[in-house]
């Protein structure tokens, strides 16, 4: 046994410890080892503390940083989109046009943005491990798991903080994770869109790029500009080649720790039904962005997060069809299999990485109507998200906050209320298109005699039933309130479409709901538990669990790399960006913007533009910021490159790079293309 343990640790070992870089590291479980031994550097608490409370969520998607004592954040223009089409209009389009206010009198407050900064974080496992009991059935076990989260949530909601429970290691560990909330933030820079996403969806995902995807916001308390303790310090001279660098962010989402037949399951299932419906949308808001400039406008941040999404998907789809990414997942479950005993007191394999295959086998029946109906695939509409949270707020807050779905417990209900009640404008020829798209798709993929098909549509075709739903009252935020808080005769009463069929899908979406948490997700929780203290027992916790959308650390060198026998550079600068605006002959979306073109001839064209490293990013980290082991910015984080996408499922540093705007480029735009003194002043680099 001795020996069999030590082979098992050996093989599991090649093929969990992390390689190169690898590794989206929890600031209360960082790297010290790896960091030491190979680059003699030691983070101290003082400086992950720091970096911690430094770092910002935008709830809306993605990442960034204080800059300054007096609340200024810098993030990516992208991540800034959905603040500046919701802030524009038809006669200002800030995502097209940019924004500067030269003085704080003229920022602007964005409707419906919120932002989270981390103060604390607290291992919870063994509180929630111990409410659920080994005799309990898959749903009793879920709602105790349920009840638990909620319960330490509101427990800690006390202290004024927003509290999340957070899930590891795939249900292997438990974390509860404290913010504080800024819900008046207000927009202070952003560049043109052409400048920003210069090279379009062309470049997106490549390299080299010349792209300034930065926004700059502010974090208001009481009406006065937040005097923040812990920001980073702007080094607008960057990184050198090969030096060491830290990205800090909330990466989204990773399925590195998944066992094979979950990742057969994406392959096979999910993926290609997330593909077929990105496309979908994809052409449906490109074609209504075709009818005219105010029609693009209002469809131009869905188009480019669809597109984006479309992009991604298909980059992991590749991943998990190239057979080395499968064959390295075939010997970590085989190396597995001895440490659980089968029936016959033989080592016929590991039961828990049984269970999560007997898992997917429960998914694959109703997976598509689950997520069409509960997940809102079938209903892509910011209408259709408000008249649920209305039917079902009504509903859920008669319940004791242990009993409601997770969304509507105490501790989200502030920030969920945020949301929904937005005064942001709602474009109605938009959400018909949306609506006409997504219905198409169910229809599509379910057949039209599907039951869910046919009440959904109502006996009318995708394109009548989208007319009907648009004329809606949830245009109006009071209407909103009126219904998500009023009596529940308020909604049993309602005439308005979307509110009707809102609660006439609610018992099957529910159904469909507590199917998925109790036949899947508590399934799988309590495998991967299982799988989890096995590998725990072996390698100890030499591997970061996978993303969950909060606080990260990764970390990686400055280099470039090689693509078909040519050895790329390590970053851009502002000349190369003119050259290539000039081999496209200055079109979309290699158009360069009038300010630039105008200043060209002072512009100090050595300056570096992008850059790249071997950080361990993913989605979300969008925005994050890139410090140097001084906790200086040197760069902001914005994308990876195509070798990139599949470290969604395993890490490669060969030709895998994230893609950051270098913190030079943003100062000598600032300073010679928009004149922005004050800007500059606050970042100390007048």
């Amino acid at each position: 046994m001795t020996r069999l343990l030590a082979l098992l640790t050996l093989l599991i070992g090649c093929t969990m410890h992390a390689h190169g870089d690898e590794g989206m590291w929890l600031f209360n479980e960082p790297p010290r080892t790896q960091l030491k031994t190979k680059y003699q550097v030691e983070l101290s608490y003082k400086w992950l503390d720091h970096a911690m409370k430094a770092n910002v969520r935008f709830n809306s998607g993605g990442s960034g940083s204080f800059v300054s004592k007096d609340g200024l954040i810098v993030t990516n223009h992208h991540i800034a989109a959905d603040a500046l089409q919701k802030l524009s209009t038809k006669d200002r389009d800030l995502f097209a046009l940019g924004f500067l206010a030269r003085k704080q009198a003229d920022e602007l407050k964005c409707p419906d943005l919120e932002l989270n900064v981390l103060q604390k974080i607290d291992d919870v496992t063994d509180k929630v491990n111990d409410a659920v009991k080994a005799e309990m059935k898959s749903a009793e076990a879920a709602a105790a798991r349920r009840k638990i989260m909620t319960e330490i949530e509101a427990e800690a909601s006390k202290t004024g903080l927003r509290a999340d429970v957070v899930t590891l290691y795939q249900g292997g560990a438990y974390h509860l994770y404290q913010y504080r909330k800024y819900t008046d933030v207000r927009l202070v820079f952003a560049p043109e869109a052409s400048i920003a996403a210069f090279g379009g969806d062309v470049d997106n995902f490549e390299f080299p790029r010349h792209g300034l995807d930065v926004s700059f916001f502010r974090a208001y308390e009481d009406g006065k500009p937040a005097m923040v303790q812990h920001f980073f310090p702007w080094n607008a001279a960057g990184p050198k080649e090969n030096e060491l660098v830290f990205v800090t962010g909330h990466p989204g989402t990773t399925n590195r720790l998944e066992t094979l037949a979950k990742l057969t399951h994406r392959r096979d299932i999910t993926l290609p039904y997330t593909l077929n419906r990105l496309r979908s949308l994809e052409a449906a808001l490109t074609q209504y962005g075709d009818v005219g400039p105010e029609q693009r406008r209002q469809a131009a941040t869905n188009l480019h997060s669809v597109a984006n999404a479309r992009k991604a998907s298909s980059g992991q789809l590749q991943g998990l069809l190239d057979p080395k990414i499968i064959d390295a997942k075939v010997n970590i479950e085989l190396s597995m299999h001895p440490l659980a005993r089968g029936p016959s007191n033989d080592f016929t394999g590991n039961p828990a990485v049984i269970r999560v295959a007997d898992a997917q086998k429960a998914l694959r029946v109703f997976e598509k109507e689950y997520q069409l109906v509960e997940t809102g695939h079938a209903f892509y509409s910011d209408l259709f998200t408000i008249a649920r949270h209305c039917v079902r707020l009504n509903e859920e807050l008669r319940k004791p906050t242990t009993d409601r779905l997770r969304e509507y417990r105490d501790s989200n209900l502030a920030s969920l209320k945020f949301g929904l009640y937005s005064p942001a404008p709602i474009e109605k020829d938009l959400e018909r298109a949306k609506l006409r798209a997504s219905l198409t798709f169910m229809a599509e993929t379910l057949g039209g005699d599907h039951p869910l098909v046919t009440q959904i549509l109502g006996g009318k075709n995708p394109s009548q039933r989208a007319d009907e739903l648009v004329n809606s009252t949830l245009y109006d935020v009071a209407t909103r309130k009126d219904l998500a808080e009023g009596d529940a005769k308020a909604i049993a009463d309602s005439i308005d479409p979307l509110i009707v069929l809102a609660r006439t899908v609610d018992a099957e979406a529910r159904k469909l709901r507590i199917r998925y948490e109790t036949e899947v997700e508590e399934v799988e929780r309590q495998a991967y538990a299982e799988i989890a203290k096995q590998k725990f027992a072996i390698v100890g916790k030499t591997f970061a669990p996978d993303a969950t959308f909060t606080l990260r650390i990764a970390y990686g060198t400055v280099k470039g790399y090689e693509v078909d026998g040519k050895q790329l550079p390590f970053h851009t600068t502002i000349a190369s960006a003119f050259q290539r605006a000039e081999e496209m002959k200055n079109r979309e979306p290699y158009e360069l913007p009038a300010t630039w073109l105008k200043k060209k001839d002072s512009l100090k064209m050595a300056t570096p533009f992008n850059f790249v490293s071997t950080a361990d990013t993913i989605g979300g980290n969008s925005g994050s910021p890139v410090l140097n082991a001084k906790g200086e910015l040197v760069g902001i984080n914005f994308d990876r490159n195509r070798h990139g996408l599949v470290r969604n499922f395993v890490y490669t540093d060969v030709q895998a790079r994230h893609i950051a705007v270098h913190t030079g480029v943003v100062i000598e735009a600032l300073k010679t293309v928009y004149e922005a003194k004050e800007l500059l002043e606050e970042l100390g680099a007048m």
